[in-house]
């Protein structure tokens, strides 16, 4: 599918808690041909000597609202730019990029995993799995309770409270949740019932841990890998990624993987 070039009017640009942002824009044309785990490159305006797009994961598309909402953390000048930002104003995209979740052809019971801001992208492939009628298990890491931004949404997509953790014992278990995802494995497998499909987003360390679970469990597992990246459709790469069939490039190979076929 080509790709969309919209000029975006902000709707909504403000703090979610711990540095992590949510914005909210008008691209219809983009809402309307986004797939679950997709992503956005966006230019943000006053930033004339940097010149580089930064690559958003899309957490919702509202293709009927003509709306799409991203999540960003403020880590660099562009972001902090982007914190500045009031409705009315416009940050011009390029989207719907990259390939996104792949579940197995009927797939009847899935587990998400998300740490920190990995929760955006993958938000919307729990929508569609829960709408074609799979059971949908979701892990949720973060730092503090603060950062678990996404919690609200998961728990009405789900109709239920995800299962969470924070490094600091804020909310839910204590430490890093990947035992949660272990727990979770092994209780599916117990009740002779285990996943058809893992998918999972974050910091590189818990995906890397998270696709060796899955692995000895025997079950698929996707990954979304973030990249620095320049062009974002393909040309310049310098957002590529080793895999088992060689060097290939997170923005339209990706940025979603099959966790196999990637070197760690």
């Amino acid at each position: 599918m080509a790709l969309c070039n919209e000029n975006a009017p902000i709707l909504v640009n403000e703090e979610a808690g711990c540095n992590i942002w949510l914005m909210t824009v008008a691209a219809p044309e983009i809402a309307a041909a986004a797939r679950p785990g997709q992503f956005v490159h966006v230019r943000v305006p006053g930033m004339d000597d940097h010149i580089l797009r930064r690559p958003l994961g899309i957490y919702a598309a509202d293709a009927q609202a003509g709306t799409v909402d991203m999540m960003y953390q403020v880590l660099g000048f562009g972001t902090d730019r982007m914190t500045a930002l009031v409705p009315g104003d416009a940050v011009e995209l390029i989207g719907a990029i990259g390939r996104g979740w792949q579940p197995p052809a009927g797939c009847k019971r899935a587990l998400v995993v998300a740490g920190g801001v990995g929760s955006a992208p993958l938000y919307p492939l729990v929508e569609e799995l829960k709408a074609s009628g799979a059971e949908v298990t979701a892990v949720l890491g973060a730092s503090t309770i603060d950062a678990l931004v996404a919690r609200e949404r998961y728990s009405a997509a789900l109709g239920c409270e995800p299962a969470c953790s924070t490094d600091d014992g804020t909310f839910g278990r204590a430490g890093f949740c990947t035992p949660l995802v272990e727990e979770a494995l092994a209780a599916a497998a117990a009740e002779g019932a285990p996943y058809d499909y893992v998918a999972c987003c974050g910091p590189e360390p818990l995906m890397r841990i998270v696709a060796a679970m899955a692995a000895d469990a025997g079950v698929f597992c996707e990954v979304s890998l973030e990249r620095r990246m320049a062009c974002g459709v393909g040309a310049c790469l310098s957002c590529v990624v080793d895999t088992v069939d060689g060097k290939r490039r997170a923005c339209v190979d990706g940025p979603v993987f099959p966790a196999t076929e990637v070197v760690w």
